[in-house]
């Protein structure tokens, strides 16, 4: 979780962090120069870390959150959160939203972010080169077998037409596919490592697994609700659905198409904490968010977290390593959009 004074929140404004939803960006200059601004703002910031992992924290915490709403939308509720989290912690609480997922990392690898609630991929990343830890986990309304449930992780299908022909991946060989997005844990990193343990396709050499090296044609859609209209007007012969979409849509999804294929576990998303916080106060921060598991305050967690969360359970290393597995058996690597 991110915490800034207003002075250095003005140095940055224009580079890596204000109170808005995060684009993505990929990994160039514009990146390298907004994740610098947000580091070296941190330094002169005098409630900041000090660099190290020996570091002690200050009176203030700071909490990044990805947002699920604009920055208007979340502004009172922040201040509700800090307000929260100050009576439970006894210290200072600012939470702030990044643009920029590199700054986030950066920030918790040298300790300047005390903790950060980030979706699984980005928190992978956060573990292997910040030498960031999982904290919590979010569970969340999900689909089991046809069933609105609820669990810290959930699976994603592969879909055809009712009618089509086409009966497993095995049958897709030179067809054309839909996925949502190419940062998507659900909709493609698993639905490509499936094609890889499935030797369709092969990791090359250097670089990533290409679904490409299988499909005729390969479309991002934008989102799974596109991939189902490309499927529906028949522009592709298949498209991918996700258990973590809200009921009605995947309800609706199910009952005009055909699952021939599935993958999982995927992870929901998690609280990551900076190795320079202590397990102290690693212990006290778990406790304080856990309270925010009571019923009353599942709408504004909702807007922090996401949109179908139900509360927080612990976790470790483990609530990513299904993810890991993927990620190395495919060689993708984050990239933010531009």
């Amino acid at each position: 979780m991110m915490i800034l004074s207003i002075g250095c929140r003005e140095k940055i404004s224009g580079a890596s962090m204000s109170r808005r939803r995060s684009p993505f960006k990929k990994a160039a200059i514009t990146a390298a120069l907004a994740t610098s601004a947000f580091v070296l703002c941190l330094v002169g910031t005098p409630n900041a870390f000090a660099s190290g992992a020996g570091s002690r924290p200050s009176s203030k915490w700071i909490i990044a959150v990805q947002p699920t709403a604009t920055a208007t939308a979340l502004s009172d509720q922040a201040k509700e959160l800090e307000s929260f989290l100050e009576s439970k912690l006894g210290r200072d609480i600012e939470v702030l939203f990044p643009t920029s997922y590199a700054g986030v990392v950066e920030a918790l690898r040298y300790g300047h972010a005390h903790a950060a609630f980030m979706g699984a991929w980005p928190a992978r990343l956060a573990e292997q080169t910040a030498g960031a830890s999982v904290l919590l986990a979010e569970v969340r309304e999900v689909m089991v077998d046809g069933k609105l449930g609820e669990a810290p992780n959930y699976r994603s299908f592969w879909i055809v037409a009712p009618d089509s022909p086409y009966q497993t991946l095995a049958d897709l060989k030179g067809k054309k596919a839909a996925f949502p997005s190419p940062i998507s844990t659900s909709g493609y990193v698993a639905p490509l490592d499936k094609l890889v343990s499935e030797k369709l396709i092969t990791r090359p050499v250097s670089g990533p697994a290409d679904p490409k090296a299988y499909f005729s044609e390969v479309l991002f859609a934008g989102g799974y609700p596109q991939g189902f209209e490309a499927l529906k007007a028949g522009q592709v012969d298949v498209t991918v659905i996700a258990g973590d979409v809200p009921e009605k849509l995947f309800t609706e999804v199910l009952a005009v198409s055909r699952v021939i294929a599935e993958q999982g576990p995927i992870p929901s998303h998690a609280v990551v904490v900076s190795k320079a916080l202590g397990a102290a106060d690693r212990e006290r921060l778990a406790s304080a968010l856990l309270e925010l598991n009571a019923p009353e305050h599942r709408p504004l967690m909702r807007k922090f977290v996401s949109g179908i969360f139900v509360r927080f359970e612990r976790a470790g290393t483990g609530h990513l390593a299904a993810l890991a597995g993927m990620l190395d058996r495919t060689g993708l690597e984050f990239a933010e959009k531009k």
